[in-house]
């Protein structure tokens, strides 16, 4: 299909607008010079939404239009310690006069660092319950799980949103996004393009595939699992991504081996710890193009974007975009980052 007729089938969902779009695609002129190999851009999603911004508030357009619907009173999500969801969720339900819970399955930590300051600062209701991590069970089981768990302690009047958006309705915002790049990719005359992202939860790569695909776009897009987080993460998305097209009206089936994902590569020791790989990537974004990347999520992806143009994954010809999902916030609790070992 083609844009107009994309957008029609978009309109159709209720959508609140939080976000200032599209979000700029500048090029990467030094780094690029640097790396000698594809021309690198990035796709600004850190400059758009609520209480220092990022990806998610694409996810929140869709889900909390939702949840005003329903009328909801409160809203309930749950991420790790420095989720950028968890934040910018409880930016925008209180900026709609709801109740923001966010659970945490980790202990209470001393201090309220990065993204906890912020929820903090928002009012959130922060519930810790320190049970593990997720990594034995798949994203949708945990999910179910603590959608129960959040309406026995929550109660009644709650609108239930998974880890990091993940559901096809939230997802939407991807394929808004992946109208975007593939327009402004062929306003740039850009060709032989791939968008890198980072994978936590896989919803922004399931939403851009689903887009790329629906439009029939020569635009590719790549994740870098940043968590090894999920049992079965490519099984997921590819579900997820057959969603979201069976929601715009078009059946399409998706198998693991179609997901675009290099997992664990570039993980490091383990989800939400700082990598020596990504904080590198992080200074030398700083230092060639003065943008700001965090140590969680889009450290470690550029991380893996770097090493992959290092191993020749890409020629001269061709365009690598990063996509640049946020998580500023993020940075300030690891001011270690701030000092790079050679």
């Amino acid at each position: 299909m083609n844009i107009e007729t994309l957008h029609e089938r978009l309109s159709v969902f209720p959508r609140l607008p939080l976000a200032t779009l599209p979000t700029p695609l500048e090029p990467l002129e030094r780094l690029t010079a640097q790396l000698d190999g594809p021309q690198l851009w990035i796709k600004r999603d850190d400059v758009m939404g609520s209480a220092m911004g990022g990806n998610k508030t694409r996810n929140l357009e869709f889900l909390m239009a939702q949840a005003q619907q329903r009328r909801a009173r409160k809203v309930v999500t749950f991420g790790g310690l420095q989720s950028n969801h968890a934040r910018i969720t409880a930016a925008v339900a209180r900026a709609l006069g709801m109740e923001p819970h966010l659970f945490f399955f980790e202990r209470r930590p001393k201090e309220m660092t990065g993204n906890l300051l912020l929820d903090c600062l928002l009012g959130a209701r922060l519930h810790f319950i320190p049970m593990g991590g997720g990594g034995g069970m798949t994203l949708e089981v945990t999910n179910r799980l603590v959608r129960l768990l959040s309406w026995l302690m929550v109660g009644p009047g709650t609108y239930f949103i998974p880890v990091g958006g993940h559901t096809a309705l939230g997802c939407l915002g991807y394929v808004v996004a992946a109208a975007e790049i593939h327009a402004q990719a062929q306003s740039q005359g850009l060709g032989n393009v791939t968008v890198v992202t980072a994978a936590g939860t896989g919803g922004t790569l399931a939403g851009l595939l689903a887009g790329f695909a629906l439009l029939d776009s020569p635009v590719r897009v790549l994740g870098i699992d940043v968590g090894k987080l999920w049992k079965g993460l490519p099984a997921s998305i590819a579900h997820l991504t057959g969603e979201i097209c069976s929601l715009l009206g078009e059946q399409r089936i998706f198998a693991p081996a179609d997901v675009p994902l290099v997992e664990n590569r570039y993980v490091g020791q383990a989800y939400g710890v700082p990598s020596p790989e990504g904080n590198a990537a992080i200074h030398r974004l700083a230092q060639t193009q003065g943008l700001i990347l965090d140590p969680v999520y889009t450290g470690k992806a550029m991380a893996g974007l770097m090493d992959l143009v290092k191993r020749g994954q890409w020629g001269s010809d061709e365009t690598v975009i990063f996509l640049h999902t946020g998580g500023t916030p993020g940075l300030f609790a690891f001011p270690e980052c701030g000092k790079l070992r050679t």
